[in-house]
């Protein structure tokens, strides 16, 4: 598996900025990826072209949560914002866009929290 850090702009606006991780996968690894990143249960795949630091394009594919599954309401569990964030300080992403994540609000799931 290869990475590579750079920035994403979902919408076509180049002043918007979204900070990640580009992962290279095998494509017999990608069945099982699509099922835990929820493919066609509420997310749908996209492809975008990714500039990293060193303005090198990519063309990558996301999971992008489906219009009819958002709910403003929800938020992020607080153990998996809590993988987020600690998967962006291992990347060495902005510590300013990792605040900006640790600001997020979170929802507790009791049954469910798990150590990270």
């Amino acid at each position: 598996m290869d990475r590579q850090r750079g920035t994403h702009s979902e919408q076509g606006n180049s002043r918007d900025v979204v900070w990640g991780v580009i992962f290279n996968i095998a494509a017999r690894e990608k069945p099982a990826l699509d099922h835990a990143e929820g493919l066609g249960a509420g997310y749908v795949e996209k492809t975008a072209t990714v500039v990293d630091e060193a303005g090198s394009e990519f063309c990558v594919s996301l999971y992008v949560a489906d219009p009819e599954y958002i709910d403003g309401t929800l938020r992020p569990y607080s153990w998996y914002k809590r993988f987020i964030v600690d998967g962006a300080r291992q990347h060495g992403l902005p510590a300013a866009y990792v605040d900006t994540i640790v600001a997020m609000p979170q929802a507790e799931e009791r049954a469910r929290a798990i150590a990270c």
